[in-house]
């Protein structure tokens, strides 16, 4: 049995990765937005689980209580094994071009509250020697496109921060999970036509579980979005810089 956190847990991916850990039996400590929905969770996963399951609402825009509220977690979970970041926004690329603020929104929700949630998280696991650290980032940090790089801008940034981290933390014990989702058919992407690159929501879930569960560096979900993102990448920058996608 492990004590986990799942920060951002009513999100779609976030939940079918919950609901694999309450068939282990796993305690699950839930941070969620939406209070009607996290309410629902809770009790979907207490039914399908003999762990503790626990929900608490905030806004987790407001960086000023991260520290408080990983404080909180720890206090009812005593030790934790891991720990899942899977909030975030996805907003409208036009309006960030004309408004820095929504630039900001995007940038804080995508980015800054990650680092801002996972400093106290990793001191805490390095001075236990132990633990997992899983965040959900994107294939969109992997190259700046037009359609969305001030989201492909945070998210990859997030990568490089975890990149770091990991690299500090590789010999005390934690492992850094940079888990990077291709196209997936949540809620966040109603409005986007949908094509045979789009994943569900429970495959990438079931992805995230098993990629806590082995520790590993970097994921892709679906696995192709790795050779997918490595040939876009490979592509020169002035024949990329013509290329609409």
């Amino acid at each position: 049995m492990k004590n986990i956190i799942i920060i951002g847990a009513t999100s779609a991916m976030a939940q079918e990765a919950a609901r694999c850990f309450a068939k282990d039996g796993d305690n699950l400590y839930l941070i969620g937005r939406n209070p009607e929905k996290m309410s629902d969770l809770v009790a979907d996963l207490r039914g399908r689980s003999t762990g503790n399951v626990t929900g608490v609402q905030t806004d987790l825009m407001d960086t000023d209580k991260h520290e408080e509220l990983i404080n909180a977690a720890y206090n009812e979970l005593n030790t934790v094994d891991a720990v899942l970041l899977a909030h975030g926004t996805l907003g409208d690329q036009q309006e960030c071009e004309q408004n820095y603020k929504a630039a900001q929104r995007e940038l804080i929700s995508n980015f800054a509250s990650n680092v801002s949630l996972i400093t106290p998280i990793a001191n805490k696991m390095e001075e236990a020697g132990a633990g997992t650290i899983a965040v959900i980032t994107s294939v969109a940090g992997d190259r700046g496109r037009k359609g969305n790089y001030i989201y492909g801008c945070a998210k990859g940034a997030t990568s490089l921060f975890l990149q770091g981290l990991r690299n500090r933390l590789a010999d005390k014990g934690v492992a850094v999970v940079d888990i990077r989702p291709g196209f997936v058919d949540t809620p966040m992407t109603a409005d986007m036509p949908k094509g045979p690159l789009f994943a569900s929501a429970k495959s990438v879930g079931a992805g995230i579980y098993k990629a806590m569960n082995k520790k590993k560096d970097i994921v892709y979900l679906p696995f192709f979005w790795r050779y997918i993102m490595l040939i876009i990448k490979m592509i020169p920058e002035g024949i990329f810089k013509k290329l609409s996608i």
